[in-house]
């Protein structure tokens, strides 16, 4: 079973949020799908926290497109790799992009990212809205492929079959991921996604947060004290300190919810 595609009326609203007009599948349109979607879905965790607190059963944890989409609409929220690609895939199915899902390795971290890859214009496009990549980057195997963007230069290179290595300059991890570039069925995404929450599940007890605000790449990180918002110019960290209280300056920062951000903070400071 393919992902399902998200609903006429939900597509239109998301749309609007992100600024944009339905049209035909064109490397145009999602290049400006990636790019408003950077600015307004964040790479975060509070949600995903605040969820597991809430449901008891982690079979029913997971917050597919409906709840995810409706989540950033009402909320501000995002989520983490395996949420984001499969909420922003179901977008892509609804406008009409052909692709699939796929589940890849960081490091000597195996199966603990996703991405998507999509056919558009005869071409093979990497999108990642999970990690995320600030734009969608050419894929083949017949060599080195490149692209740059205003905050990041990519290389993406074959290391093997159906295997990939993705670069990011500059930055302080150069590697960013290992694509394996088989697709994923709708069913054991599913799956992965769910034992993402599950004892060994990540990012479940951090409130890291990464967004495009005022053009600039914001970071910040609950783990890092004393607490800070940091941007990445250059390949240099930038820290601005936390002045006040941490959850109203990050949920204004990050136009997140205060409410879901302040549980969040419950929950990991105890």
């Amino acid at each position: 079973m393919l992902t399902p595609p998200l609903s006429p009326p939900l597509t239109r609203m998301v749309l609007a949020r992100l600024g944009l007009a339905a049209a035909p599948p064109t490397l145009s349109l999602l290049d400006a799908l990636v790019n408003a979607y950077i600015r307004t879905v964040p790479w975060e965790t509070v949600f995903r926290i605040v969820k597991r607190e809430r449901v008891k059963e982690t079979a029913v944890c997971p917050r597919w497109p409906d709840e995810f989409w409706t989540d950033n609409l009402e909320r501000g929220g995002g989520g983490t790799c395996f949420e984001s690609n499969y909420a922003f895939f179901s977008l892509l199915r609804a406008l009409g992009y052909e692709g699939y899902l796929t589940i890849n390795n960081m490091g000597d971290s195996i199966g603990c990212h996703s991405a998507i890859i999509l056919f558009v214009e005869g071409e093979k496009w990497l999108v990642d809205a999970g990690y995320p990549l600030y734009a969608p980057l050419p894929v083949s195997s017949r060599g080195v492929m490149h692209r740059a963007t205003a905050f990041m230069n990519y290389t993406i290179w074959p290391d093997g079959e159906h295997v990939y290595q993705v670069e990011q300059r500059p930055h302080p991890n150069t590697n960013a991921f290992t694509l394996i570039d088989r697709p994923i069925a709708n069913s054991d995404y599913r799956a992965a996604t769910t034992k993402d929450y599950g004892e060994n599940g990540l990012f479940l007890d951090l409130i890291v947060i990464n967004k495009i605000v005022n053009n600039q790449p914001w970071r910040f990180n609950s783990a890092d004290l004393p607490w800070r918002r940091s941007r990445l110019q250059d390949g240099v960290q930038f820290d601005v300190m936390v002045k006040g209280d941490v959850v109203t300056a990050v949920s204004r920062h990050f136009d997140m919810d205060e409410i879901a951000v302040r549980a969040a903070f419950d929950v990991v400071t105890g």
